[in-house]
């Protein structure tokens, strides 16, 4: 693998002269205060929809606490699968001091931080994540197992893609409890360095992809931005906050959100499918149809 190795160096430098420690980035001693957020309106599943206003305000309130404590802990969650993977890779160099062997040392430092963040973060809002089912389970302990690297590096970025998008929201939001916007910006920037880094990786497979290679990666994508979108809407969640029918709640939730999430949460990951030209006559009806992206 050939990589630009100034660059590499660069990121690997930042990373260890600029670290951002979460016990020290993040305030938190503050308590979350009543008038606050817990998740920024526009990643709320309900909201927007006229059925968000048959719930009363610590309905609300307590459905955005819900869905945040989904969001960070299917972040630590697949983090923890793509530390998994990067280990299994970097069994595979035998050059430790190699700039790509370096670099995954200092994002798997990286990444072991976040998932503990995470877990702080959850607990600092009295949360109580629903895990993953045994489908979300069978799929990750199969793809660790058996994908490729190529495979696994195009599933973890699709995962960073939507990640990052939730960090920038969310961090910008004043409205949202300041703990969570600091874990929030601390997580955006330093996930935006390991998105650099993989999309460098991948440049030499993307680049000289034919068409097959292409569509696959396409739907790699697709498959893992489903896999994530469906950690956080979660029947339990409706049935948590006491609505009178959570089955019927949850279901319009979960197809609201679609529309919500394909509209605030997918462009980078559109672009980077664009740049590989990963849309073609059988994935773009795919995207559009599961994902519910509008694609030319």
């Amino acid at each position: 693998m050939h990589f630009d190795e100034e660059k590499i160096e660069r990121l690997i430098t930042i990373s260890k002269q600029k670290p951002l420690l979460p016990e020290e980035f993040i305030p938190w001693e503050l308590e979350p205060k009543e008038d606050e957020k817990f998740l920024s309106d526009c990643l709320v599943s309900l909201h927007g929809h006229p059925l968000f206003d048959t719930l009363s305000p610590d309905q609300k309130r307590e459905l955005g606490r819900h869905e945040m404590v989904q969001s960070m802990y299917s972040y630590a969650w697949t983090e923890g699968l793509a530390c998994l993977f990067f280990n299994k890779r970097l069994l595979t160099l035998t050059d430790n001091t190699s700039p790509e062997y370096r670099f995954l040392v200092r994002q798997l430092i990286e990444e072991f931080r976040h998932q503990d963040m995470f877990a702080s973060a959850v607990k600092a809002i009295a949360g109580k994540a629903i895990i993953p089912n045994w489908i979300h389970v069978w799929l990750a302990k199969i793809s660790i197992r058996y994908l490729p690297h190529d495979v696994m590096f195009m599933s973890v970025l699709a995962v960073e893609e939507v990640a990052d998008v939730y960090g920038k929201i969310v961090r910008k939001d004043e409205e949202v409890y300041p703990v969570l916007r600091k874990v929030s910006e601390l997580h955006h920037i330093e996930e935006g360095r390991h998105i650099f880094y993989t999309k460098m990786w991948l440049d030499k497979f993307t680049q000289k992809a034919g068409f097959i290679k292409r569509t696959i990666y396409s739907l790699i994508f697709l498959t893992n931005i489903v896999f994530l979108r469906s950690l956080y809407v979660r029947k339990e969640i409706f049935e948590r906050i006491g609505v009178d029918d959570p089955e019927y709640y949850y279901q319009i939730a979960r197809r609201h959100f679609k529309s919500k999430f394909a509209a605030e949460c997918l462009q980078g990951a559109i672009e980077y499918v664009k740049d590989f030209r990963g849309f073609n006559a059988l994935t773009r009806p795919l995207w559009r149809r599961i994902l519910g992206v509008k694609l030319a």
